[in-house]
């Protein structure tokens, strides 16, 4: 005989079974809604509230709870209700007036942007309040982010030009982006470095003896990761023909060289185009003025100068060439290239989103 009070049938339509098995097996939806679902497909298959709670491993008050919700208000009432609480005590409006002074205005005090105390101070907010409407609404006033729109010409040519030779490089041949890093010092830290610990970072003294320079000359395969890497005394066409003619030996003379460079004045010198002349293999693409991260060789840059120069202590040029090739020839044995995915369509899109916003105009 059954006990307890009877249960009000639980019937589903062709459409709420399909949007609750949706639910139910949803990885995006939150769990508890996901965990909701399932009680209800449960329900309507018959299986009562004690299996169904021992089952989801849950009480069986919880089951019943979301079982006669959705008997009552249907799928709408799987949702948590507004819980209780501090009615709000900043108002939409105010809230409104905060962002624009943010956004569009100056501080009185001749400051160049808003700080978290002078924006509440000026809207009569508390300062956690303000930090929290910042972070809400993805305002960092006290950042910013440099950038240099080119000026050549020719420039969405060259972008096509490069980026073409990024997401589809020509058959029989290589794809190499060459660059210098010149002035690469070699400093030697006056006191010795405080080592990493529990709970602080590793010390490094501000002051420094030089011992002279080197130029790192680099050519990046985009196809492998591979880096052809020498340090040269100086930064001239000299030492660039040089390099160039490093790289004509390592490469196999069956496939043609498609090298990107930058305009700096040695990779157009006369003696550079009369070798380039000589070797019909070689072609070299330039990279439109200012658009340097448009060269995949400076992401190897930011690399080495990272993890093997900026932190080292250097009492000679020579130690620090040999730290240099040191880090070639590891980075070359378990290399992996840089996989370029913006088209050069997106990219023209993003700067026609940044002219608008800082000219009003497209161009």
């Amino acid at each position: 005989m059954a006990r307890g009070r009877p249960k009000t049938e639980l019937v589903l339509s062709d459409g709420e079974h399909a949007e609750l098995t949706s639910f139910a097996r949803s990885r995006s939806l939150p769990a508890s809604l996901s965990a909701r679902a399932r009680i209800v497909l449960a329900s309507a298959q018959g299986e009562d509230n004690s299996s169904i709670a021992a089952r989801l491993q849950m009480s069986k008050a919880t089951v019943g709870k979301w079982r006669q919700r959705f008997v009552e208000q249907r799928i709408a009432g799987l949702y948590d209700d507004l819980r209780p609480g501090r009615p709000r005590s900043i108002d939409d409006e105010r809230i409104a007036q905060l962002i624009n002074t943010t956004l569009h205005t100056k501080p009185a005090d001749g400051s160049t942007h808003w700080s978290v105390r002078s924006a509440g101070a000026e809207a009569g907010i508390s300062k956690s309040t303000v930090q929290r409407y910042f972070s809400l609404f993805g305002l960092q006033p006290h950042r910013t982010e440099s950038f240099k729109l080119s000026n050549d010409p020719f420039f969405i040519e060259k972008l096509r030009d490069v980026v073409g030779l990024y997401l589809n490089p020509p058959d029989n041949a290589i794809v190499l982006s060459v660059d210098e890093k010149s002035q690469c010092q070699a400093l030697e830290r006056t006191q010795p470095m405080l080592p990493l610990g529990l709970g602080y970072v590793e010390g490094v003294t501000h002051d420094y003896k030089r011992h002279g320079t080197t130029t790192l000359f680099a050519a990046l395969d985009v196809l492998t990761g591979e880096v052809l890497a020498r340090c040269k005394p100086r930064h001239r066409h000299q030492e660039f023909l040089s390099f160039l003619r490093e790289i004509d030996k390592a490469v196999p003379p069956e496939l043609d060289v498609h090298c990107i460079v930058d305009n700096y004045a040695t990779h157009s010198h006369p003696k550079v185009k009369a070798w380039l002349a000589e070797r019909p293999r070689w072609h070299l693409h330039f990279t439109p003025t200012y658009s340097s991260w448009l060269n995949q060789v400076e992401r190897f840059f930011a690399l080495i100068t990272d993890k093997a120069i900026r932190r080292g202590s250097f009492d000679s040029v020579k130690q620090l060439v040999q730290r240099i090739d040191h880090f070639v020839a590891s980075h070359n044995e378990n290399c992996q290239p840089f996989r370029w995915t913006a088209t050069a369509d997106s990219i023209l899109e993003k700067l026609h989103r940044l002219c608008s916003r800082i000219t009003g105009t497209e161009h």
